[in-house]
């Protein structure tokens, strides 16, 4: 499923670059100002399917709404992509291979990781990607993910089941958010190495949303975490200095 906010320039090639073994996709246009829902309408993709936001609700409550579309299709695995053209779909396979195979409900994407990553990612997006990152792995307890704001993701049917979707942070911070759903769940999160595609377009992110939003998301998880401890939520110990 892919959310979409203004971005009528780039969804056309998104959705002709996806592979043909997805069975569907489900976009989600969150209220864009510009031409974004009537260029992924009159994609010849095969599976589409194109569900609006009259307003805009924030990222997060357009993958909601794409993840209730999907459970309604009774989808097996949701991968979510962005609908600007950043995220390689050369990496899916990687990506959905761990939940597929069972061995993971949700499977992220890092590119911290990567190889390319300094060469690719802008110094200001990467500094504040390591930070808070790692506010996120003290927050969640999930200690080896590296790359806490990356929307590359694949789920399970039965994680996405398991969690109150409605109570998720509906804008940026979602991808925090849901990660302390899960690990209080105890449910199985992977890292998975994918490629950094920057081509020029501004962050999505605000300095209000780093800087206040997110660490108050994170403080919310901290104190979910000590008064609601699952007997799963620290599989992943702290590494050991």
């Amino acid at each position: 499923m892919i959310p979409a906010l203004n971005v009528a320039a780039r969804i056309g090639r998104v959705l002709a670059t996806l592979p043909t073994w997805i069975d569907r996709v489900i976009v989600v246009d969150d209220g864009s100002q510009d031409d974004t829902r009537a260029v992924a309408t009159q994609s010849a993709r095969e599976g589409l399917e194109v569900l609006a936001h009259p307003v805009n609700r924030g990222v997060g409550a357009a993958i909601v709404t794409g993840y209730k579309r999907a459970i309604e299709h009774s989808a097996d695995v949701v991968v979510v992509m962005a609908g600007d053209g950043q995220m390689d779909p050369a990496d899916l396979p990687a990506l959905v291979a761990p939940v597929t195979d069972a061995t993971a409900d949700y499977a992220k994407g890092n590119r911290l990781r990567h190889a390319s990553v300094v060469r690719v990612m802008p110094p200001v997006r990467l500094a504040g990607n390591i930070a808070l990152s790692a506010l996120t792995r003290g927050a969640t307890g999930l200690w080896h993910i590296g790359d806490s704001q990356c929307g590359y993701t694949a789920i399970r049917r039965e994680a996405l089941e398991a969690i109150d979707l409605d109570a998720l942070w509906p804008r940026y911070g979602y991808p925090n958010d849901l990660l302390s759903a899960l690990a209080l769940r105890g449910l199985r999160v992977v890292d998975v190495v994918v490629r950094p595609v920057y081509e020029g377009a501004p962050s999505g992110i605000r300095w209000r949303d780093a800087l206040v939003t997110i660490p108050r998301i994170l403080a919310r998880a901290t104190q979910r975490r000590a008064t609601h401890r699952s007997p799963h939520s620290d599989t992943h110990e702290r590494p050991s200095k």
